[in-house]
Order: structure tokens, then C-alpha cells, then sequence
């Protein structure tokens, strides 16, 4: 997990920097106060695995729901 970028594209660059394979990198947003997450990026947009913006798969959206809230849920 990669954030504090500027955009969602700064943190893809940093985890394909350190040998994230781009199919497992995904963008998503969580709100520390509502504990909210939006699944929507840029990053996601990909022709062949992702046809939107949004995460479609609803196994992804699980994966990522899973790992923000082990490192992040409850701050």
C-alpha cells in the first residue's frame, strides 16, 4: 500500500518502482473520519482487467477494503 501522493498515479509509480506487478496495483480513497472508502482512480481504468474508473470486481474491492482497514481502520 502506497499513499500520501499528490495523486493516485505518484503512489502506482512508487509501488511499480519497488516490483508491484501493475495488475495487483489498484487506486482507491478512504475518508479517516467516516471510514469510507471510494474505489474510484485512474489507475484502475485497464482495457483488458478493468473497463471503469470504478473497481468492478467485487472480490478487488474486498481485497483493498481488507488491507486499508488493517492498516489504516481506526485512526
Amino acid at each position: 500500500m502506497a499513499g500520501g501522493g499528490e495523486m493516485h498515479s505518484n503512489c502506482e509509480t512508487v509501488l511499480l518502482d519497488n516490483r508491484t506487478q501493475q495488475q495487483d496495483v489498484w487506486g482507491a480513497s478512504w475518508n479517516p473520519i467516516s471510514q469510507e472508502i471510494f474505489y474510484e482512480s485512474m489507475v484502475n481504468l485497464r482495457p483488458r482487467q478493468n473497463r471503469a474508473m470504478e473497481i468492478l470486481d467485487p472480490a478487488i474491492r474486498e481485497q483493498v477494503k481488507q488491507i486499508i482497514h488493517k492498516l489504516l481502520g481506526g485512526l
